[in-house]
């Protein structure tokens, strides 16, 4: 399929839901969002705040460690519902990203501003065993690791598909896309296969994935490409839960829920294994861990990456938490070097419930971070850990602010 015979499905169905909406009463509105801002110096140069992060990591340890403006606003409005229960919605969402350090023009260098959202939905059909239909761009079946905003599954996109067909306890869901992000330079066919609801013990569930990735036939020298993904989750752990997945993929597969590079041939190949455990142990003591290990394959060689790292989280009052976070991140590259960056964080922070989870905070902030020759090597210029940012030809460094975390 087409991406204009994609947009032409996509259209219709938006369309569609604007005459429903016309033709009926609204019968649900809903306003949710997100967002952080923040502001911090780096100390010794007196300078903008610095963020830490590997290179050849793919996250970063976020506490006192983001040095951006983030917003989300979303909007749903359901806009019928049949006496059986189904229910037709359509969704939108607008996002602002601008680094904190440049003015706000929105350059793709400085931020942006986008719809991440805008998909009708058609849920709860019996004729369709309670499955849901939709099509658009949306956030789709997304899993991420809080601490570091590492969202290890996700195959969102621009498309259309069927989620959540039950069978017994089972559930099947296919979608299709071509476009992931707005970072995806070129489009491909990709079709996202799930199936979830498999049940292996009290309180645990396993589910399994298949994406496959057709050779984009409009890119020169682009191959074909697919990813699987097994994760169990187990809730109930100190009132939280703990989900451990792994992945792996070849080719254009290697981004693992997104699409990776076309160019990728069969030699490309990745395979990862995430840990993430949140508890809530008391109602004043709660934290989220991880731990990821990542091995690419390619024709020039091997490439590792380690990460793990801690959140705790105690609440003195309902008032006032003191927050703490320690990361740890190597990566072994394909040049035989070995970076290192280890980064702490204390917060003090206040807040209006004690959970891990309760929003909004407001966090004063200091983080510590060191790194050794290779790290500061591998540093892009001008970032943290290069000689030529702001710490200079230091393998150390440290920033202070305050930050503002909500959501609703």
């Amino acid at each position: 399929m087409s991406h204009s015979a994609i947009n032409t499905v996509i259209k219709t169905t938006l369309l569609s839901g604007v005459f429903m909406a016309t033709a009926m009463p609204a019968i649900a509105f809903e306003f949710h969002g997100y967002g952080r801002i923040g502001s911090g110096a780096s100390t010794g140069s007196g300078g903008a705040q610095s963020c830490f992060q590997l290179a050849g990591a793919e996250t970063k340890y976020r506490l006192g460690n983001e040095c951006e403006l983030y917003g989300e606003l979303e909007i749903s409005h359901a806009f019928f519902k049949s006496e059986q229960g189904s229910t037709f919605t359509v969704v939108g969402m607008g996002s602002l990203y601008n680094r904190n350090d440049r003015s706000p023009t929105f350059q793709p260098e400085d931020g942006s501003a986008r719809a991440p959202q805008i998909y009708a939905k058609y849920s709860n059909i019996p004729e369709l065993n309670g499955a849901t239909l939709w099509a658009g761009r949306r956030y789709y079946k997304r899993h991420d690791v809080h601490i570091t905003d590492f969202y290890y599954w996700n195959p969102s996109g621009t498309g259309l598909g069927i989620e959540d067909y039950k069978v017994g306890d089972l559930k099947l869901s296919y979608a299709f896309s071509r476009e992931d992000n707005i970072y995806q330079a070129d489009y491909a066919n990709k079709h996202d296969f799930q199936l979830g609801g498999i049940k292996t013990n009290q309180g645990g569930e396993v589910a399994l994935g298949l994406s496959y990735i057709q050779d984009a036939g409009q890119v020169s020298g682009a191959n074909s490409g697919w990813s699987v993904t097994a994760q169990h989750e187990q809730k109930g752990w100190l009132g939280g839960s703990n989900k451990f997945a792994i992945q792996y993929g070849v080719g254009p597969g290697t981004g693992l829920g997104y699409t990776g590079s076309l160019l990728a041939d069969q030699s490309n190949k990745r395979l990862r294994l995430v840990e993430s455990f949140d508890w809530q142990a008391t109602a004043e003591f709660g934290g989220q861990l991880t731990a990821v290990y990542q091995r690419d394959q390619s024709d020039t060689g091997r490439q590792t990456w380690w990460s793990a790292g801690v959140r705790p989280v105690y609440a003195f009052s309902p008032y006032f938490k003191l927050v703490g976070e320690a990361g740890h991140d190597r990566v072994e590259a394909v040049d035989g070097q070995t970076r290192n960056l280890s980064k702490l964080t204390i917060a003090p922070t206040f807040t209006l419930e004690k959970a891990f989870w309760s929003r909004p905070e407001l966090r004063l902030f200091y983080t510590y971070a060191r790194w050794n020759e290779a790290a500061q090597n591998a540093a892009s210029a001008g970032s943290a850990l290069s000689k030529t940012g702001t710490f200079g030809a230091d393998l150390n460094g440290s920033t202070y602010g305050v930050q503002l975390e909500y959501w609703w």
